[in-house]
């Protein structure tokens, strides 16, 4: 079987029709695994159970019990997606035993369209990172070149995919940590709206933020994992309800914000104009927009991001669960547990978040960010009154070297292209199409678009476009 030159779904179409099985499918991405993960390190667990989940799909099929589109499809989640029964340890020396007692609903609705889970996917520390490095089991490496990071946080997720250890995965957004790895491991990464996806069973990181989302090389693959999880979900509160959603654009226009694009490295503005190119010859019209506050959301970004993360792992104390550390009397025992679970960025983020929140800070920092969210979801609704897309490089560079990046500020602005549609909530695709040479590696490079919130069709559509031009 050349698991090569199938999609998730093919491999469903092949065992519906009888051209092999699930456990088969199952046994070469296994295999696959086997042979490329020590290197990698896509993945931190393996499961010992895939085969005997395979065997109960085709017993299912046979039945005529499972009908999906994604019946016996491999996949792996990315670490801090719970899975019953599974670790689910945020890469995070602080959850390390933690086994999920319960389904996220995006795997329970997975799990009912017949798709086999392989394993857990490594990722930055509780999602903290755009390179996988933050992980407490060591980076991930990018298959084009394993000098260099996947991206992240869903790296690990992106490198399994990019490396065919699995044909489709799981990551999780909370500013561009689906995008960005798949831009540079040449995948198609959707970030669907907020909402539009239950985030119950996702471990948090910035409420106001998350977003669960899939990792492909078609299209098709990301919109049939969408398609399988979206919907209202009574068990998250910001679970958009399942009223009407917009299902083509209302024209062909794609808007250029250029002054935010400049700060893109030149070779990628090069790749992106030749982008727009292909998508001008597919009879798409190409103008420039403006969108003064695009600059400063990476800004409002890591003012609400830390706040957010400094109240969601204030529960993670060493006490009720996770990482224990005896200390001389409980303050001991909270600053020790703390102190040795997490990781430096994470504790970085912590801190920081801690401060802005703080009495006099509030003021000076946190509103003032949440302000400028408000202030950015204007100038999008201005130009999207005119455009039914908004397009960007997803990043402002292609893959860079492990360890390149050590100082942390370098390090977020790779998130720059990514945090209007985190901090507003629409739909975001980053979608592969041109190359860049680096150090003679040919490396891949993502385009970005945007559009409405729940226009997940339409951003489908001209990833389509683009991908066949």
């Amino acid at each position: 079987m050349d698991t090569k030159k199938l999609s998730a779904k093919a491999i469903a179409e092949g065992i519906r029709t009888k051209q092999f099985s699930a456990v088969e499918v199952t046994r070469a991405y296994l295999k696959n695994i086997e042979a490329q993960n020590t290197t990698l390190n896509a993945l931190l667990e393996v499961f010992d159970d895939a085969e005997k989940n395979a065997a109960r799909v085709d017993e299912l099929i046979a039945k005529g019990e499972v009908t999906s589109p994604l019946s016996g499809v491999p996949m792996v989640v990315k670490d801090n997606i719970l899975i019953e029964g599974k670790i689910a340890s945020a890469a995070s020396r602080m959850l390390a035993t933690h086994r999920a007692p319960y389904d996220a609903t995006a795997i329970s609705k997975l799990k009912k369209a017949g798709v086999v889970f392989l394993g857990r996917a490594n990722m930055d520390e509780f999602a903290m990172g755009s390179s996988t490095e933050n992980s407490a089991y060591g980076p991930s490496k990018n298959p084009f070149d394993v000098t260099r990071v996947p991206g992240g946080s869903s790296g690990g997720s992106a490198s399994a995919v990019a490396a065919d250890l699995v044909p489709v995965s799981l990551g999780s957004e909370t500013c561009g940590s689906i995008r960005q790895p798949a831009s540079l491991c040449g995948l198609v990464g959707l970030k669907p709206t907020y909402g539009a996806i239950s985030r119950y069973g996702l471990i948090a990181m910035g409420s106001s933020l998350d977003q669960i989302g899939p990792l492909s090389h078609t299209v098709d693959d990301s919109e049939l994992l969408f398609e399988a999880m979206k919907g209202h979900d009574d068990m998250d509160s910001t679970s958009l309800p399942d009223d009407g959603e917009v299902a083509t654009p209302k024209n062909k226009k794609i808007g250029i914000p250029r002054e935010f694009v400049k700060d893109a490295a030149p070779a990628v503005q090069e790749v992106f104009e030749k982008s727009l190119a292909t998508l001008r010859e597919r009879g798409y019209e190409i103008v420039d927009i403006e969108f003064p506050s695009a600059p400063f959301g990476l800004a409002a970004y890591y003012i609400v991001m830390p706040a957010e993360v400094s109240t969601n792992l204030a529960r993670l104390d060493g006490v009720r669960y996770g990482l224990h550390v005896e200390g001389k009397d409980l303050l001991d025992e909270y600053k020790k547990s703390r102190r040795e679970g997490f990781g430096p960025e994470t504790r970085r983020r912590i801190i920081l978040g801690a401060y802005v929140l703080s009495s006099g800070y509030y003021d000076a920092y946190y509103r003032r960010a949440t302000a400028l969210r408000s202030v950015i979801a204007k100038d999008l609704e201005r130009a999207f009154a005119d455009v039914s897309y908004i397009a960007t490089p997803t990043t402002p560079n292609a893959a860079f070297k492990i360890g390149e990046k050590s100082d942390p500020l370098s390090m977020y602005l790779e998130d720059v292209f990514a945090a209007p549609a985190n901090l507003t909530g629409i739909p975001a695709i980053s979608v592969p199409h041109q190359t860049i040479v680096r150090d003679g590696v040919t490396l891949p490079v993502g385009i970005q678009f945007m559009s409405p919130k729940r226009t997940e069709k339409t951003l489908f559509t001209i990833a389509r476009d683009l991908m066949e031009g």
